[in-house]
C-alpha cells in the first residue's frame, strides 16, 4: 500500500504473473465525499483488506468498486471476493462484458445481483468528482475490449487500466519485498548464483519488461535441451527459488540497448505509451479509436499524473503531453511486424487465418 497523493490517492500492489515474468497489478483508491472509491480490483487477501479498513476507519466507507475493463481477466476475476468483502458498496463495470469459452450471464460470473450498475448506461459514479472517459468498445471477435479512464478532478489524477503505462527505468518499489523475479532473470546462466545487488536487479527489471511486452524478443534464443542440463548439473545450488538452475534463455550482447529504447520510447514526448502486446493484438486495426480516446484524455487539462494498473505510478503527466503523444502515435509505424514485433504478429496471423479476430476491429 502507498500514498500517492496525500489524504486524497492510494494505491495497493501485488505482483502478477509467470516464470518470474512479473509486473506490478495495481488498484487505486480514491477518496470521494462520504467515502471511497476502488479503481481495478485486486485480490482481498488478508493485508489488502487489512489496509483499506485502516482507509475506512480515517475516510469513510468504500462506496463504489469499479471494474473499467471488458477483458482484463486479471482485473475481472477479483471483483467478485472483492465485492463480497464490501457488501455495502454499489459495482461498476463497464459494458459488454464477456467469458471465454463458454458465455456466462453476469451472476455466474461473480457480479453481485442487485448492486452492479454498467458504466453510462446506468449513470456514472460520483460523476460530479470524477470525469469518465471511454475506449472502444472494439471488436475483438471472442468478445470486446472496452476500457473506461477515470480523471479525479480534485488531484488530476489520470487512472486507467490497460491503456496506458509508463515503465519506469527501474524496478518498481514492490519488488524491495522480494527481488527474485529481477536475480532470476538477471543471470545469464542457470549455473550463476542469484546475487541482490542493485545491477543484477537493474538488468532483470529490463529483461522482464521486454518478456512483458513482446513474449519473445529478438535478442532471445533459447538453449538446447544438453545444454540446459549441463548448466543446470554444473549450478552451485539448485533449488525452487532458481527453479532448480533451468535457465532456458539466452540473450544476445545488443539486448540492453533494445530494453532501454523500450523504456525511454518517447519519453520526449510524453512518460507513457501503450503496452506492444496491445498494440499489435488489440489495437492492431483500431488506431484510429485509440487516437480518439487520447485525443479526447488530452482535452482534460487538469490533469497532472498517470495511475495505471500495471507498471510504474504514479507518473507526472499532462494534458500537453498527451497531445504530443497522440501526435507521435498518429505518425509512427503502427503496429509493426518486424524485429521483436515477429511473435506477436504470428499470433495475430493465425488468429485472423482461424477466424477467431475479425479483419476489421474498429468500436462496434
Amino acid at each position: 500500500m502507498r500514498e500517492l497523493v496525500p489524504n486524497r490517492v492510494w494505491c495497493f500492489e501485488q505482483l502478477h504473473g509467470v516464470w518470474y515474468v512479473a509486473v506490478p497489478i495495481r488498484m487505486t483508491v480514491v477518496k470521494v465525499e462520504e467515502g471511497l472509491l476502488l479503481y481495478a480490483p485486486l485480490p482481498p487477501t488478508a493485508e489488502l483488506l487489512l489496509g483499506l479498513r485502516a482507509l475506512e476507519a480515517q475516510h469513510g466507507p468504500v462506496l463504489s468498486i469499479v471494474l473499467a475493463t471488458s477483458s482484463g481477466l486479471e482485473h475481472k476475476v477479483p471483483l467478485a471476493a472483492l465485492a463480497r468483502a464490501f457488501p455495502a458498496a454499489t459495482v461498476w463495470v463497464s459494458d459488454q462484458q464477456w467469458s471465454f469459452p463458454v458465455p456466462l450471464p453476469s451472476r455466474w460470473l461473480g457480479f453481485p445481483a442487485g448492486r452492479t450498475k454498467v458504466l453510462f448506461r446506468d449513470g456514472l459514479p460520483h460523476p460530479d468528482q470524477l470525469v469518465w472517459i471511454p475506449l472502444g468498445p472494439i471488436n475483438l471477435g471472442l468478445g470486446t475490449f472496452h476500457e473506461i479512464a477515470c480523471v479525479d478532478l480534485c488531484t488530476g489524477t489520470l487512472l486507467v487500466t490497460d491503456a496506458l503505462v509508463a515503465i519506469s527505468s527501474t524496478p518498481p518499489p514492490i519488488f524491495d519485498l522480494d527481488p527474485t523475479p529481477l536475480l532470476f532473470h538477471g543471470r545469464d546462466k542457470g549455473s550463476e548464483a542469484m546475487i541482490d545487488t542493485p545491477e543484477q536487479r537493474l538488468k532483470g527489471w529490463k529483461r522482464i519488461v521486454l518478456f512483458a511486452n513482446f513474449f519473445r524478443p529478438e535478442f532471445l534464443s533459447i538453449p538446447s535441451f544438453p545444454e540446459l542440463v549441463i548448466d543446470a548439473m554444473t549450478a552451485d545450488e539448485a533449488n525452487p527459488r532458481n527453479h532448480f538452475a533451468v535457465f532456458p534463455f539466452r540473450w544476445a550482447p545488443s539486448w540492453e540497448e533494445h530494453a532501454e529504447q523500450l523504456i525511454t520510447h518517447g519519453y520526449q514526448v510524453a512518460p507513457c505509451r501503450l503496452a506492444p502486446v496491445l498494440e499489435r493484438l488489440v489495437f492492431v486495426r483500431a488506431k484510429e479509436t485509440y487516437l480518439e480516446w487520447l485525443r479526447t484524455l488530452a482535452k482534460q487539462t487538469t490533469i497532472k499524473s498517470l495511475v495505471s494498473a500495471h507498471y510504474s505510478a504514479s507518473q507526472l503527466m499532462n494534458s500537453v503531453e498527451l497531445e504530443n503523444y497522440a501526435d507521435s502515435v498518429e505518425a509512427k509505424d503502427w503496429a509493426p511486424s518486424d524485429g521483436s514485433w515477429q511473435l506477436l504478429a504470428a499470433i495475430d496471423r493465425a488468429l485472423l487465418r482461424l477466424k477467431i479476430v475479425p479483419s476489421q476491429s474498429e468500436s462496434c
